[in-house]
């Protein structure tokens, strides 16, 4: 019998984060652990008329990848893979990863050239999305190894995301809609100032926004959703911040991130574990030392860190700054083969003065 929770996200993601309509060319990205929420997906998704394309991996295919490929193949771009990218209407990505740390052995500069080399791609999905020509949204389903980085039992993390996407609600969709609204409130106001000042713990870092737009984030790109975000003045940063939680990518954990910044530059990047693969990931392309995101997260159905981006970064009462590649609608100009985010908790003794005007203190907004 089917999980009616898996039914209802395939719902939401099919007519609210997605929209799916007649004639949409719609492709979903998924591994095998995801069938059941890939099946349900599928079926609503051609009900709703759109002509839907699955592409399914093999857990332990970019291990052998990165063990196997020579110079040349690391920095290869499939044109399949670009047609793909410059031709589809809508994409769905499913997180189902069954091993978390499969890459954690692989060269750091191996990830970095692919990243690098990718970023063509990158940059065409994110200009088409910016013209909303492209709609698209990523989600996760509940594995095993997800739950072990969570430090729950499967059982408790599937209780965990299906709560955090609300569709355990009688109307998921109406919980959204009431998130967009009141969203709106936090977003006229910051939209109205342009200089952002961050107190917290072994953190005072100041940045501009002025002239980019703030987006509200309420279940469309990223399911569960949470956040109001905007790309800061690429070389506007000034100051330091220690993030509160261990960062991950590529399977890797760096741990007590502490960034210094002088012209939105990084002048200088610690940790206690794993400082050399933050380096070299700083180190990737010029953009990957400037930040490309600001944002504030907004789910309070999200309390704990989970080691888990798409949750971590919409904790209710947290901020998260993203090392690298900028989102065109809100008018970065930051380019990169990076999009790193790292959180830091403002849930006790954190402030953020905007305009020199306290509108944020211990996680919450003063409106």
């Amino acid at each position: 019998m089917t999980d009616p929770r898996i039914e209802k996200l395939a719902s939401v993601l099919v007519h609210h984060s997605l929209r799916l309509r007649k004639g949409d060319l719609f492709v979903i990205n998924s591994g095998h652990s995801a069938a059941p929420l890939v099946t349900a997906v599928y079926r609503q998704a051609l009900d709703a008329g759109a002509h839907t394309h699955v592409h399914i991996g093999l857990e332990g295919l970019n291990e052998v990848f990165f063990k196997h490929a020579s110079p040349q193949q690391l920095r290869y771009v499939s044109p399949l893979a670009l047609h793909e990218i410059k031709t589809i209407t809508a994409q769905l990505t499913i997180i189902s990863e069954e091993n978390t740390k499969a890459l954690t052995h692989v060269d750091p500069k191996k990830m970095a050239t692919v990243s690098h080399s990718h970023q063509k791609l990158s940059q065409i999905f994110l200009n088409r999305a910016a013209r909303q020509q492209l709609r698209w949204c990523l989600t996760l389903y509940p594995t095993n190894a997800a739950a072990q980085d969570a430090e729950m039992s499967l059982d408790e993390y599937e209780a965990f995301v299906y709560d955090a996407a609300h569709v355990t609600a009688q109307n998921p969709l109406r919980y959204w809609r009431a998130m967009q609204r009141r969203q709106e409130k936090i977003k006229a106001l910051l939209d109205k100032k342009k200089t952002f000042h961050i107190l917290a713990n072994d953190t005072d870092l100041t940045l501009s926004t002025a002239g980019r737009k703030w987006i509200s984030c309420y279940g469309r790109e990223n399911f569960p959703d949470g956040e109001i975000f905007t790309g800061p003045q690429e070389t506007s940063a000034e100051g330091h911040i220690r993030y509160s939680f261990p960062v991950c990518h590529g399977g890797r954990e760096v741990h007590d991130v502490v960034l210094t910044f002088a012209k939105g530059r990084v002048t200088k990047a610690t940790a206690t574990k794993g400082e050399d693969f933050l380096r070299s990931m700083i180190d990737m392309d010029k953009g990957s030392q400037r930040l490309g995101e600001f944002a504030f997260g907004t789910n309070d159905g999200i309390t704990q860190f989970t080691k888990n981006t798409l949750f971590d970064e919409k904790i209710g009462g947290t901020m998260h700054l993203a090392l690298g590649s900028g989102y065109p609608e809100t008018g970065s100009i930051n380019k990169s083969g990076l999009h790193w985010d790292m959180v830091c908790d403002l849930r006790k003794n954190g402030q953020v003065y905007a305009d020199d005007e306290l509108i944020f203190k211990n996680g919450r907004f003063l409106l």
